[in-house]
């Protein structure tokens, strides 16, 4: 029988060294790792490594290492982990070391102790443990007590009962402890009468509340059949902890009795009570009372309706059908929208043939309800669907097209594509478009649909469907879905060019790249800039080899024609540091407009490529060789409002006249003296000895000017 309590295992730290063993090791792998260990232990090696030989004893040590670890049982420092390893070894002997142990510790080792014999369920030990349960120290008494419980025989049981009267406090509760594990070791060995004997015992027994908890639930599982009466006694308790543990003891219990007993006292209870019992009936599929749930659903108060009408969506079947599109239609709207979510989850495949034999004969709100039904559920309805695209009925239409975005197969697609291509109603185009958008991206054959909807743009008649089907190309990707939104911008149609620059620019795939680039040196196209920055995106953003890069960087700057869009160029040169880039940056430094970011991208990639080949002399040939630079006084702020940050300077500066701070912004870096204002940073330094002074926007390159 499952306990209320957690069961014991092998400590933590235990299963953790074990999850590293991998594979098994042979007895003399493993007998050698244990004279390892032992060798630790018998050594002056520090604390912390004697204890690491503790852990690997317990899963190594045998008979062999039990001497050694009981001598650790009185060293406050080591007694726990001592213990963890003779919890595991599988001897004898480690039962008579701790219970020697026991005789001559006392306080918190002696506590240890004890629950390690506990752990071990040693029945040696009751003459050993029964007198502790009179101990002055209680913690030595309690831990007696639940190691006798999990001992767990007649033996250790008689001492627990008589402790039970005579105990007061914490020790009572422990003693009761003792006493329900008692009652679940008879009940798990085949003595159900004993253990509700024992269980009712402590029922009885002035014991803290959780120990009735833990003996109430074991007295009516114990009982069998005969314990539904105590089950129903207990959901009637104006306790609620009482009734908390009838609603979990209910889920565990055998057979389906008590399935009918929990149906008939959904009747008797109070609405809040109900509804429980309800999910706790619905936690139990296998011998749930199905029409006592759906009457619950269908008539009652309202918190027992909506629990109920949530369970029919884990236990309801075909026989709930109908009751619950009647309760989906229902004027509360709460109580309908519960009704329809449990709709779409309803089990079984017979739901989902019934739903489409109803449909054709289906009228008003039902038929409405029955067709997003068909969608929801993906129910094969295409005819039927189809006869709805007639209806006069928009809201109708509407979930018919909806429901043909959810069902329709590569090979039925056309049906969406003849709407949204010529549509009979100007205002059925939209759901048309996102009814085929929902179809496209859910297809599993990309690349075929992809050519479906190419077909498709080039015959739309409008630049409005035409612009549509860009849009879900664009969502979908895929080659020829990026060949056909290509083309689109190399077209003559503003609107298409617009389109069609904004999917490429937000493109997911590194494809887009060269397409973007041919239509940044497209003259016709209007959206060039766009299309060069989302060119210049790809290179930033995505994972490439770095030759291919440092190609479309070069790319990029050949077709810029403005010096933003280079200096986002620079930016990703900056990102990728390498040799190639650096060589790139170097290049930019000679065109005027971008001297200053070009000269303040080479300093810093040369500063993160540090000591590597070649940077020297690159830097030499443009004029920057390494300098020594001093950082005298660095303050940032606004007007009189300044904050020192000259230790921070000084710490990312270099040998070269760049800082690069940790952080790309100002405020990260230095803190906010003046919020929601733009600040400066005023830097006083030195530059191979020579006196400096420069002052920088916000979050700008540092770049210091050489000293005149």
């Amino acid at each position: 029988m499952p306990t209320i309590r957690t069961s014991i295992r092998l400590t933590g730290i235990v299963a953790a060294a074990l999850a590293l063993i991998g594979t098994p090791l042979r007895a003399d792998d493993s007998s050698a790792i244990e004279k390892e260990q032992l060798a630790i232990l018998r050594s002056d090696a520090p604390t912390a490594d004697k204890a690491l030989a503790c852990k690997h004893l317990a899963i190594y040590g045998s008979s062999e290492a039990v001497a050694d670890l009981a001598k650790l049982l009185s060293n406050p420092q080591l007694a726990s982990w001592a213990r963890i390893a003779l919890e595991a070894i599988p001897s004898p002997a480690a039962d008579d070391a701790l219970r020697k142990a026991a005789e001559s510790l006392d306080g918190l080792l002696l506590v240890g102790t004890i629950n390690s014999i506990g752990v071990r369920r040693d029945a040696s030990a009751v003459d050993l443990l029964a007198p502790r349960l009179s101990d002055k120290d209680g913690e030595v008494a309690s831990a007696a007590a639940v190691a006798l419980g999990r001992i767990g025989n007649a033996s250790a049981e008689k001492p627990l009962r008589q402790a039970l009267s005579t105990t007061n406090g914490k020790v009572r509760s422990a003693v009761a402890e003792g006493c329900v594990l008692v009652a679940e070791r008879l009940y798990a060995d085949g003595k159900p009468a004993e253990a509700v004997d024992l269980y009712d015992l402590i029922r009885k027994s002035d014991v803290p509340k959780q120990r009735i908890l833990e003996a109430t639930r074991g007295a009516i599982l114990a009982r069998g059949q005969d314990g539904i009466p105590l089950l129903l006694e207990q959901f009637r308790a104006r306790d609620p902890r009482l009734f908390q543990i009838a609603l979990s003891t209910a889920r565990e219990f055998p057979g389906g009795e008590v399935d009918q007993a929990l149906a008939a006292e959904l009747t008797r209870t109070t609405p809040d009570r109900a509804a429980l019992i309800v999910v706790a009936m619905a936690d139990r599929p296998a011998t749930v009372v199905l029409p006592a749930v759906l009457q619950a659903a269908t008539q009652g108060p309202k918190p027992v309706r909506l629990a109920a009408i949530a369970a029919l969506a884990r236990v309801g079947n075909v026989a709930c059908l109908q009751q619950l599109l009647d309760v989906a239609l229902e004027s509360d709207a709460e109580i309908a929208k519960a009704a329809r979510s449990t709709l779409a989850d309803l089990p079984g495949d017979e739901v989902n043939s019934q739903i489409a034999a109803l449909l054709p004969k289906a009228k008003g709100p039902t038929y409405l309800l029955l067709i997003e039904l068909v969608g929801q559920r993906r129910i094969e309805a295409i005819a039927d669907l189809l006869k709805a695209l007639d209806h006069s009925d928009k809201s109708v239409r509407s979930a018919a097209l909806i429901a043909l975005g959810e069902t329709v197969s590569l090979k039925q697609l056309n049906v969406l594509i003849a709407q949204a291509v010529s549509s009979k109603r100007e205002d059925d185009a939209a759901i048309v478009m996102q009814a085929l958008k929902s179809a496209s991206i859910r297809m599993p054959e990309r690349e075929e649909c992809a050519i479906e909807l190419t077909a498709a743009y080039e015959r739309a008649a409008t630049v409005t469907a035409k612009g549509s089907l860009l849009q879900i190309l664009g969502a979908m990707g895929g080659t020829r879905a990026l060949a056909t939104v290509g083309a689109a911008g190399k077209g003559i149609d503003p609107q298409l060019q617009d389109i069609s620059s904004r999917l490429l620019g937000e493109w997911m795939t590194a494809d887009a790249a060269p397409v973007l680039l041919d239509l940044s040196k497209a003259p016709a196209n209007q959206y060039r800039v766009r299309a060069l920055r989302g060119y210049i995106r790809i290179a930033r953003q995505f994972v490439l080899p770095e030759d291919q890069r440092l190609e479309m960087c070069q790319k990029a700057f050949d077709a810029s024609h403005q010096v933003a869009e280079r200096k986002l160029v620079l930016d990703v040169l900056r990102r990728y540091p390498s040799l190639g880039g650096l060589k790139l940056a170097i290049k930019a430094m000679q065109e005027p407009d971008l001297k200053d970011d070009a000269t303040g991208a080479t300093l810093f990639i040369a500063q993160k490529l540090g000591g590597k080949a070649d940077v020297g002399e690159l830097l030499a040939k443009a004029g920057l060789e390494k300098v020594k630079l001093e950082i005298v006084k660095a303050e940032y702020g606004l007007g009189t409002t300044q904050k020192d940050v000259t230790a921070v300077l000084k710490k990312s500066a270099g040998d070269l006249p760049v800082i690069t701070l940790t952080s790309g912004s100002f405020n990260a870096a230095f803190g906010d003296p003046v919020p929601n204002a733009i600040k400066q940073l005023k830097v006083q330094y030195k530059i191979n000895g020579k006196a400096g002074e420069a002052t920088f926007p916000e979050d700008a390159v540092i770049v210091l000017p050489m000293p005149k």
